[in-house]
């Protein structure tokens, strides 16, 4: 009995002891300690090493350099493109406005008649500035009025619960479209009557750009009075825009030395003048007339 008492207890010594716990399936790195063998702490001199090692490897210093000059040489290939289809320096003239500049231009805008001299100012053979010279063209004003007639456009269709993603970017790419198809045939209508101006396609974009604030007035005016009251600043702002771009292209952007040609280069000039400014108010009504109703 003693034997079975003694082997049951030493038995049960070995039921009692607990398993041992399984590895961990990742190494605790938390406190600095590194993933070697032992858990132990890297130490100040092992990561030094490391570093020197690395910024001593020749390969790695070559592999550096060649990326580092990678870099630089896709940063020139970017801005030679850009400078390719867009002159930086030329854009950036357009956007020199101020605020005094865009407040006298906007009342340009919807009153021109009494505007005595529109003749842009030049300064050592170069133009001023927008912020220096009110009859400059500048891109500020589209650019801004574009946004806003975007945001009217949806505030208008959302009062007349027609709101919806689709049918907004619709007014958005139609109104682009429209000035990008009015370029291109001012384009090729200087090209055709042989004008000899700086006018350049900035220049275009920007006056056709100038049809927005009209189209702003047009339909907040419509959203406040109506159809009738739309109607009315419809009229209103199709014929200041119409006699400001006349004025405009015949002054500034043809200039008085491209008046002296050849009768019939003349008449082309005259002609194609009238033409751009005739077509404003088509554009006009075409793009804010299904805004108010």
């Amino acid at each position: 009995m003693a034997y079975h008492s003694g082997y049951g207890a030493h038995g049960s010594k070995h039921r009692a002891r607990a398993a041992p716990d399984p590895p961990p399936l990742f190494d605790d790195t938390s406190g600095g300690y590194s993933s070697q063998p032992g858990g132990y702490p890297a130490t100040g001199a092992d990561v030094a090493f490391s570093v020197n090692h690395l910024l001593g490897d020749p390969v790695a210093n070559v592999a550096m350099a060649y990326g580092s000059s990678i870099a630089s040489h896709g940063k020139d290939m970017v801005h030679k493109e850009l400078h390719r289809f867009v002159s930086v320096s030329k854009l950036k003239y357009f956007f020199a406005v101020d605020t005094a500049y865009v407040a006298k231009k906007l009342g340009l805008l919807v009153f021109p008649y009494t505007h005595q001299n529109w003749e842009v100012q030049y300064s050592r053979d170069a133009p001023l500035p927008p912020r220096q010279d009110l009859n400059a063209p500048d891109l500020y004003i589209p650019t801004m009025a574009f946004i806003t007639y975007v945001l009217l456009a949806g505030m208008a269709l959302g009062i007349q619960k027609r709101f919806s993603p689709e049918v907004l970017g619709l007014c958005a790419s139609t109104a682009l479209v429209w000035v990008v198809m009015e370029v291109l045939a001012l384009l090729l209508g200087l090209y055709l009557a042989t004008v000899r101006s700086d006018l350049s396609t900035f220049h275009l974009l920007a006056y056709s750009g100038y049809k927005y604030v009209g189209m702003i007035l047009s339909v907040l005016t419509g959203l406040l009075f109506g159809s009738d009251g739309y109607y009315v600043a419809l009229a209103w702002t199709s014929s200041a825009l119409m006699y400001f771009i006349v004025r405009s292209l015949r002054t500034a952007a043809l200039g008085p030395d491209s008046m002296g040609g050849p009768v019939p280069r003349q008449r082309l000039q005259l002609y194609l003048t009238l033409g751009a400014a005739a077509f404003q108010p088509l554009i006009i009504y075409w793009l804010t007339f299904h805004l108010v109703r």
